[in-house]
């Protein structure tokens, strides 16, 4: 017959754990200020919906907001500009996704799909060039979109990329429309 023989726990066994116990929890307090302090502060959440007035924008004219501290263009496109946009086959796009965030990533790059549901003569998009981060210039460049100098890339009305080195069209950011004239970005 074996016998096994087991020790008891004794005083220094607990000390031991009670030491290492109190180690992690020291540990903790002492990391989460830092963990912590990488939150986004009250600014940064409130900003992180707005409500734009859009009343005043009159067909063919762009204006520019700023959301989470990025240029986001809102354009009231003219009839011919739809029509242009609409006329361009997806598979003439270098980039052939809508890039809109109310949709599929999986979505194509057709002008409904980067416009405004219902509202088609809207176009709201992240005014951030895909290639490197600047702010393109609007009503500009060889398609009438928008251009950014400092690189060349030309976007359509509809803001999608038709040449020019930047990878992707330009993002359409979550919104909707909360009335007839006011737009919630975010």
């Amino acid at each position: 017959m074996v016998h096994s023989e087991q020790a008891e726990p004794t005083r220094r066994d607990f000390l031991y754990i009670a030491t290492g116990a109190m180690g992690v929890v020291g540990a903790g307090a002492l990391v989460w200020p830092f963990v912590d302090q990488m939150n986004p502060d009250a600014s940064a959440l409130a900003l992180a919906s707005i409500e734009v007035d859009v009343s005043a924008v009159e067909e063919g004219q762009s204006i520019t907001v700023k959301w989470r501290g990025k240029p986001v263009f809102i354009r009231n496109r003219t009839e011919t500009e739809v029509d242009e946009a609409k006329a361009v086959p997806v598979d003439d796009l270098p980039d052939p996704l809508a890039r809109n965030a109310n949709l599929p990533a999986d979505a194509q790059a057709t002008d409904p799909n980067r416009g405004v549901a219902g509202q088609e003569n809207w176009l709201v998009q992240v005014g951030i060039c895909t290639h490197l981060g600047c702010v393109p210039i609007g009503d500009s460049g060889d398609f009438g979109g928008w251009f950014c100098p400092c690189h060349g890339s030309h976007y359509d009305t509809a803001g999608r990329i038709r040449k020019g080195p930047a990878p992707e069209n330009l993002l359409i950011p979550p919104l909707e429309f909360v009335s007839g004239s006011t737009i919630k970005i975010g």
